[in-house]
């Protein structure tokens, strides 16, 4: 290998040590750190959480940091690189007990340990709540708790026009509703044009 393309292994746990701190002090927790090459550069993908969520505003001030400590601690090595900072995306897998805490609420699909083939059978329900042993979700208009090691890996699913659960259905005011139970009219004000 030659001294112009050189290239220095740079761990992600190291990495992860390094910068765990720095996003912890921002109020949010580190979800992973990838590193990837793009030709002679290489690529440091930072994944961060937060219990309400991350901001845009979130995303900048964590950029700035992480980018000040790898840089002065020299982590990524000779050469330039990319840092990219973002949040986990609703394709994320629910597998830590963090995870399904912030999906209360939500309707999410999740093998569950069972009597089918392969030893799973899936479901599909609303998260109710998540403790430290376990998940409550409804299913089917019932409730069942399950342990974490019950679960496999948990999806959150899409909703649109989703309702306010006040156990009360919609009043039927005569006017067909929209597809997908939405509401199109809304609140809307007109603009004026």
């Amino acid at each position: 290998m030659s001294a112009g393309s050189r290239h220095v292994a740079v761990r992600p746990e190291h990495l992860a040590d390094l910068i765990e701190p720095v996003i912890s002090a921002a109020g949010l927790e580190l979800e992973s750190v990838r590193i990837s090459r793009a030709g002679r550069r290489s690529l440091l993908r930072v994944v961060v959480d937060g219990e309400h969520g991350v901001s845009l505003d979130d995303i900048a001030v964590v950029s700035r940091a992480v980018a000040a400590g790898v840089d002065a601690a020299d982590a990524m090595g000779p050469g330039s690189y990319t840092l990219e900072v973002s949040s986990p995306g609703v394709d994320r897998p629910l597998t830590e007990p963090r995870h399904w805490r912030r999906a209360a609420g939500r309707l999410v699909r999740v093998p569950v340990q069972g009597d089918a083939i392969d030893g799973t059978v899936a479901l599909a329900g609303r998260v109710i709540e998540a403790g430290p042993s376990g998940v409550l979700i409804e299913a089917a208009g019932e409730r069942r708790e399950f342990g974490y090691a019950e679960l496999g890996p948990g999806q959150v699913q899409v909703e649109f026009g989703k309702f306010e659960d006040d156990g009360e259905t919609p009043a039927d005011d005569g006017e067909t509703p929209a597809p997908g139970g939405m509401d199109l009219a809304g609140d809307v004000e007109p603009d004026g044009h």
